[in-house]
């Protein structure tokens, strides 16, 4: 039976989606509702009503077509006026991540997301990592290195205690029993897992993990007025800067995927649009907040 939190989570989220239509598609109907939510026309019909009261002046009814259009003065209530949030649904559908009815669209603009390598995880190692992290236990898991020092999988014992995507690929952060300290395992390449134990060292001594570093971003100098103007605009940044706090353990990663570290070798600047300004502070975290690719 569903409860009055169930029932109230169920209209907002009817709000939203009534919201989502006229803001980014222009406009909706009753059946709209009915198709996305499977339910009736007259309840539709409250929600629509309902909408309407949250949101005055939001809707222009068109009683020839029977749909309801965006009025000239819409102001959105319910979803923040973010292109981001348009634009990852956008690409969830077009990976193939979503499907259309689950994006919430009524028309997909033509779009494609470039296709990348498939990464696999093992299944049953997601289920025992996450077990471990649920529990505060710790696992053994059989890993490939990349290390010379381990060129043959082995088994080893992990603390994991959260997940992290570099953009690319997944990775647990764990402590490693074996060389006594936290480190990033790259869930591919951990082939099996098994056994559990009590977990030998906490999240809140992953002090990489839980403190940050606030990593200031301008245009590259070497780009011309005009082009450090339009990246200072792509990159939202204010008077010339942005500062993005970034997890200690995630500047390694950062600097790859910005390609930051490169700045200085490339000829052309247009390849590195941005880079580091607080530069020596930045280093020093990094080389103090790096570890070792196991």
């Amino acid at each position: 039976m569903e409860s009055e939190r169930d029932i109230r989570w169920g209209i907002e989220q009817r709000l939203e989606f009534i919201e989502f239509r006229l803001f980014w598609e222009g406009e909706i109907n009753r059946s709209a509702l009915k198709k996305q939510f499977g339910i009736s026309i007259p309840q539709a019909s409250n929600d629509l009503k309902r909408y309407e009261e949250r949101a005055p002046g939001n809707l222009a009814y068109d009683k020839s077509l029977k749909r309801y259009f965006a009025s000239p003065t819409f102001t959105p209530q319910f979803l923040s006026q973010d292109a981001d949030q348009y634009l990852n649904r956008l690409r969830a559908v077009a990976d193939g991540s979503i499907s259309q009815a689950d994006g919430w669209f009524s028309r997909v603009p033509a779009a494609e997301s470039m296709p990348l390598p498939q990464r696999r995880v093992e299944v049953n190692v997601l289920r025992k990592v996450l077990d471990a992290i649920r529990r505060e236990r710790s696992v053994r898991i059989l890993y490939q290195s990349m290390s010379s020092r381990h060129p043959e999988p082995m088994w080893r014992w992990i603390s994991p205690h959260a997940f992290a995507n570099d953009g690319l690929r997944w990775h647990v952060r764990a402590f490693c029993h074996l060389d006594r300290r936290f480190k990033d395992f790259l869930l591919p390449r951990c082939l099996s897992a098994d056994s559990d134990a009590p977990q030998e060292a906490p999240a809140t001594e992953d002090v990489n993990w839980q403190n940050c570093f606030d990593v200031i971003l301008v245009p590259n100098p070497r780009l011309s007025a005009n082009q450090q103007r339009i990246v200072a605009q792509d990159y939202c940044m204010t008077n010339g800067e942005i500062s993005i706090s970034i997890r200690r353990s995630f500047l390694y990663y950062f600097r790859k995927r910005l390609r930051i570290d490169v700045a200085d070798t490339l000829d052309d600047p247009r390849e590195t649009p941005v880079v580091v300004k607080n530069q020596e502070d930045f280093e020093l975290a990094l080389k103090e907040a790096t570890r070792e690719v196991p």
